[in-house]
């Protein structure tokens, strides 16, 4: 019972507990990286039939319509692509990538503003946008400059 104890209470002490935290994210980092090729290959599929259904089904002309969905869905495989990045990178190097958070995010706006209606969308909406892409703009012009003189 006295060992049982004692291996118990080493679990808690600082270095061996750091030491399963960091095991525990690793853990967590692979099963994220699975499911995350698992939700690429399913967007990749989806946007295949999306495609077959519309450039057979669509009258001519009408085509320019579902062109914004079209990179809609594109851009939605880049994102979980750059979030696949995101989360090997931390596997490689145990370090959030700041710089490719900000990147992803940019991407996720873009996509925002690509298959945004005019019609449907305040003024506001279009506002709070423009200044969410200039200060992730600016976040990675100041990443990107404190990385380079490293």
């Amino acid at each position: 019972m006295r060992k049982f104890i004692r291996r118990v209470t080493s679990i808690f002490t600082d270095e061996n507990f750091s030491h399963n935290v960091e095991n525990f994210e690793v853990l967590v980092s692979k099963v994220l990286s699975i499911l995350m090729v698992v939700v690429i290959i399913v967007a990749i599929v989806d946007l295949g039939i999306f495609l077959i259904k519309e450039l057979f089904t669509t009258p001519y002309g009408e085509i320019n319509r579902t062109l914004f969905k079209v990179f809609g869905l594109f851009l939605n495989i880049l994102i979980a692509m750059e979030i696949l990045e995101n989360i090997t990178g931390y596997l490689k190097k145990h370090v959030l990538q700041v710089e490719l958070v900000i990147v992803t995010s940019l991407i996720a706006v873009a996509r925002k503003i690509i298959i945004l209606d005019l019609e449907k969308v305040r003024g506001m909406d279009i506002i709070g946008l423009g200044i969410a892409v200039l200060a992730l703009s600016t976040s990675y012009l100041i990443i990107r400059a404190s990385n380079s003189r490293q």
